[in-house]
């Protein structure tokens, strides 16, 4: 299902670590941009969903607009919470971004037979069934909570002050 919050739940866990070195808001446009095509293709009725932005050139192109409209659109939401968007450097933008976008394709290569994360290079997914889908889940919704939790234990108001 295309839009799932389980890929938020490692973003969670880098702004955790991150701080003001990554920007949750920018990872989330990143998650959200590279579920736009199995989207499209579902509506299309496609067999496969996960087609050229689910590979790592994708990820690459997606990350790069995702960084680049992620840093204003960001900055604004930022400033209009009274927040310091100062810290949304572009090298905070663009880590974001990639980071989103890698993890996606590699978290989607586990569980979806329909992708091929190194074409036009390599076909066949490497990553499928390398943990169970339940493992993976598990993982998302897990490092989400230890890092909503650590966000919360710092006393931060907002899980993204950049």
């Amino acid at each position: 299902m295309p839009f799932t919050p389980f890929h938020l739940g490692p973003g969670a866990l880098f702004k955790a670590v991150g701080g003001n070195r990554f920007s949750f808001m920018v990872f989330g446009g990143a998650q959200f941009l590279m579920d736009i095509e199995p989207l499209v293709r579902m509506q299309a009725g496609d067999d496969i969903l996960h087609g050229p932005t689910h590979t790592v050139f994708g990820a690459l192109v997606i990350g790069a607009i995702a960084a680049g409209t992620g840093k204003p659109i960001s900055s604004t939401v930022l400033r209009s919470l009274r927040t310091d968007s100062r810290t949304l450097t572009w090298r905070v933008s663009f880590v974001s971004a990639f980071i989103g976008t890698f993890s996606h394709v590699l978290f989607d290569a586990v569980m979806h037979r329909d992708m091929a994360p190194f074409w036009p290079f390599a076909s066949g997914n490497p990553f499928l069934d390398v943990v169970s889908i339940l493992w993976l889940h598990a993982f998302c919704f897990a490092s989400g909570l230890l890092g909503l939790t650590v966000i919360l234990l710092r006393g931060e108001r907002t899980p993204d002050k950049n």
